[in-house]
């Protein structure tokens, strides 16, 4: 017997960058992000759904790939997004083509603008064709913006489960502008602020803090006060991939998933009905509750967490969570067993002993999680 162990080492660089109006006249932003190697290519990727809000995109975009010196777009391609885009391979393999058609190549870009569905389509597609070419996203959402479009997962929905196809990819740059931030409906842009709250407690009790003192401008959208908490989130949540020691998911825990294992199953219990961020909304709620129930979190903390995502007009219960199977159980029990698998290894699930400060359990009691559900649900009610 013989054989030799090998330490291989990546570095990724994981820029983040926030502006308004990229591809405007005069910002130079994206030009100085985009390194030239002779004549690079540039593919763009825009979501169907912008087309009603920014007609001349498409026109800027050319416009500005024009004047740059060593990069030639080849074209803009628009595609369908939203969760829709992620239910089968469709769109997946659309992108993949027009990737194919434009000899996109590992020394070219492919810059994406849309929503965290379409992000992750086609980051999937990115981190695939060629085995990996270089992505440029421009999150266009609330959600996107401060948590998902500066993470480096990218993949689709398959057997019934969220993301189970996809692949890690850092991406080459992330650039949130923030004139795409306030085009979206009222309830979208409040929704996308749950994962601003959740980041805020699990990392960062002073960031929790600016949100409950903010809350009422928050929930009036103000403009200088959303963007933020969107720039204060996406940073938090880069530096927690860059910085938490496990940025591909290789062990048991997933901080930034912080009510994310009832949000997800809720998610599929709805057919996607439901939104992330309410699903999010819901999940953290019930999450906060409980750890209060079993001692962790005092319960003066716990109702600072309800008050706030009330105060954001964002939901505590759904009524998918009265779902149940044959046995009596909640369907949404389910999704335990289901975040475990994801990763593997032990069920590990974070709570909160404080705002900003978390821990590890590994498992959930049922009986109590179902007085909190219940608890949520007269709440949620008696506001109604």
């Amino acid at each position: 017997m013989s054989g030799e162990d090998f330490n291989i080492t990546v570095s990724f660089q994981h820029r983040i960058r926030f502006t308004r109006g990229a591809f405007s006249a005069g910002n130079r932003m994206v030009a100085e992000l985009l390194e030239t190697r002779g004549r690079s290519k540039v593919l763009v990727f825009v979501e169907n759904g912008l087309r009603e809000f920014f007609p001349e995109l498409e026109g800027e975009v050319q416009d500005y790939f024009s004047d740059l010196k060593g990069l030639r777009l080849t074209g803009v391609e628009w595609l369908a997004g939203g969760e829709e885009a992620k239910r089968d391979d469709q769109v997946y393999q659309d992108a993949m083509a027009a990737i194919e058609r434009h000899h996109i190549d590992r020394h070219s870009y492919v810059v994406v603008i849309g929503g965290g569905a379409f992000l992750d389509v086609v980051g999937f597609a990115a981190a695939t064709g060629h085995r990996g070419v270089r992505l440029v996203r421009f999150p266009t959402t609330t959600l996107s913006q401060d948590d998902s479009g500066v993470g480096v997962k990218n993949g689709i929905n398959a057997f019934g489960k969220k993301n189970f196809i996809g692949a890690f990819a850092v991406p080459y740059a992330v650039v949130n502008d923030f004139q795409f931030l306030h085009t979206q409906p009222e309830d979208t842009r409040r929704a996308g602020l749950i994962e601003a709250v959740k980041v805020a407690l699990i990392r960062d009790g002073e960031f929790f803090a600016w949100m409950e003192s903010n809350v009422a401008g928050l929930r009036a959208l103000d403009e200088a006060i959303l963007e933020e908490a969107v720039e204060r989130s996406a940073i938090h949540h880069a530096r927690h991939i860059a910085l938490g020691g496990d940025p591909f998911e290789l062990g048991s825990s997933r901080p930034l998933d912080y009510g994310h294992w009832a949000a997800h199953k809720l998610e599929q219990l709805t057919d996607f009905g439901l939104s992330h961020g309410e699903a999010v909304s819901v999940g953290v709620a019930l999450d906060t509750l409980y750890a209060s129930k079993v001692g962790l979190l005092e319960s003066s903390e716990a109702e600072r967490v309800l008050r706030v995502i009330e105060g954001l007009d964002l939901p505590v219960w759904h009524e998918a969570l009265e779902l149940r199977d044959a046995k009596g159980r909640r369907l949404v029990f389910h999704g335990l067993e289901e975040f475990r698998e994801h990763l593997g290894g032990e069920l590990t699930v974070l709570l909160l002993k404080e705002a900003g400060v978390g821990v590890d359990v590994h498992e959930i009691d049922e009986k109590i999680w179902d007085e909190c559900a219940g608890e949520l649900k007269e709440r949620s009610l008696s506001t109604v």
